[in-house]
């Protein structure tokens, strides 16, 4: 069975089935010392084609035709793991396959493929692109896995919220717990209040579409217990505490927690990996309206805690709330949420490099170890009790938004860890879900973060 796609698309490969033009992707030093096909080496020289980092340069064959092409890796390619993924975008429409190149064939083919990645589903017309052959000493089907996850991850952020919000993205978690023949559980609107969701009904109940939690269960019972938490605030405006303009542009992104917890639970299903997988994921849009819940509000969450709201604006960590309080009521060995939560974290480390927080020393090393070894940028923040005083409210238990704007990213995660009390483990991942810029191995516009490292771990059996 092939993976499971949001958007149906080509795949970025090809078989070996008919003609392939080659790639020669070499150094500088294969170029000087002249250890390349003596055609190529001949063309590079007479263009002055130096194997810088990203530089592409196409052959003619003796005839006269396209007969291949040239890519830099730099001196050092261990640099940029995925430059590779540069060539689905620099090549003209064609068959391609590597003839040489001092990368592991994994890292090779990943990197071309998270490069190949186009959303053009509102585009009038698409162009043809080039194809690559896996190498055959790479794992095909991981990476096809893995890319189907990344994939489906950023086709749902870059869905712009007129075709996802709540009731479309409870659609594309059934269509993906369909193809996995995982059991879906929803929670809907005012049955948020009866079934005691009171946060996720407050932040969403002034939406045309309403709040709702979403609940998939795949797997064996008695295999390790992972429940994976993701944010899906379809938009936020702010509410009340309202956002400027320029500030909710990309506001269409604040579900980039649901989507890649929804990646992470692709790969994991399509590996049939050994876990017991809970997903939930509270659906919500941060409108405007008569019934907005307001600043000074206080509400109770489902673990009975009280929150005073001092800024609408940080609606993430309340939906976050009563899910997780749901999900520490099982006995389960891991919790992991995701969310794109504070503009802190990126202040702190910027859009590529996502900070998580746990108080397991064990799993924090597992995730820097399957950060390394995946090339998925990550980095432990910490749980600074010293600032669990400016979570506190004077008239209730909590408030969403400390005053005094520092720490940010910390007090979040502080907040949430107030509704963790049970689990094993549990850590907090505080992702942007966003290219800013165009990159070897994604253009610009919503990223999956943190899910490769996190499926690595997992399919390793260490959590």
């Amino acid at each position: 069975m092939a993976p499971f796609q949001f958007i149906d698309r080509a795949s970025p490969f090809n078989t070996s089935g008919g003609k392939t033009l080659p790639i020669f992707a070499v150094t500088p030093a294969h170029v000087e010392l002249g250890a390349i096909d003596p055609i190529a080496l001949d063309w590079a020289r007479k263009a002055g084609f130096k194997a810088e980092s990203g530089a592409v340069l196409l052959i003619p064959s003796e005839d006269g035709h396209l007969g291949g092409a040239l890519f830099g890796l730099g001196a050092n390619p261990s640099e940029a793991p995925f430059l590779t993924g540069k060539l689905a975008r620099a090549l003209p429409a064609g068959k391609w396959h590597i003839e040489i190149a001092p990368l592991t064939a994994n890292r090779l083919a990943l990197g071309y493929g998270l490069g190949s990645y186009r959303f053009d589903r509102y585009k009038s017309s698409a162009s043809g692109a080039p194809t690559l052959m896996i190498p055959a000493d790479a794992d095909a089907v991981d990476i096809k896995r893995q890319l189907a996850g990344v994939f489906l991850a950023r086709d749902l952020i870059n869905t712009p919220t007129n075709d996802m919000g709540p009731d479309a993205l409870e659609k594309a978690f059934r269509a993906l717990a369909d193809h996995y023949k995982a059991t879906v559980k929803t929670v809907v609107g005012d049955d948020l209040l009866a079934k005691n969701f009171p946060l996720i009904h407050t932040v969403g109940r002034a939406s045309a579409e309403a709040p709702r939690l979403l609940e998939l269960r795949w797997g064996k019972k008695g295999h390790r217990k992972i429940t994976l938490v993701g944010k899906g605030v379809c938009f936020d405006t702010g509410g009340l505490d309202i956002k400027p303009s320029s500030s909710m542009l990309l506001m269409k992104k604040d579900m980039g927690g649901a989507a890649n917890v929804m990646g992470l639970a692709l790969m994991i299903m399509d590996a049939k990996l050994k876990v017991d997988l809970r997903v939930l994921v509270p659906v919500v849009e941060n409108s405007i309206s008569a019934n907005a819940f307001r600043p000074g509000d206080i509400y109770r969450s489902r673990k009975g805690l009280t929150v005073q709201i001092d800024n609408t604006d940080a609606e993430g960590r309340l939906i976050l709330a009563d899910a997780l309080a749901l999900a520490d009521e099982e006995d389960t060995d891991l919790i992991i949420d995701m969310a794109t939560l504070t503009g802190a974290a990126r202040v702190a480390l910027g859009p590529d490099l996502p900070p998580f927080y746990t108080d397991d020393e064990n799993l924090a090393h597992d995730l820097a170890e399957a950060s390394l070894t995946v090339d998925d940028p990550l980095w432990r923040m910490p749980l600074y009790k010293g600032y669990e005083k400016d979570i506190n409210a004077r008239i209730a238990d909590l408030t969403n938004a400390p005053s005094g704007g520092m720490a940010g990213s910390i007090t979040a995660a502080l907040f949430l860890k107030r509704f963790v009390t049970n689990a094993k483990s549990w850590a907090h991942f505080d992702i942007f879900g966003w290219a800013p810029v165009e990159r070897p191995h994604s253009p610009l516009g919503g990223e999956a973060q943190a899910i490769r490292a996190l499926y690595h771990l997992i399919a390793a059996g260490k959590k």
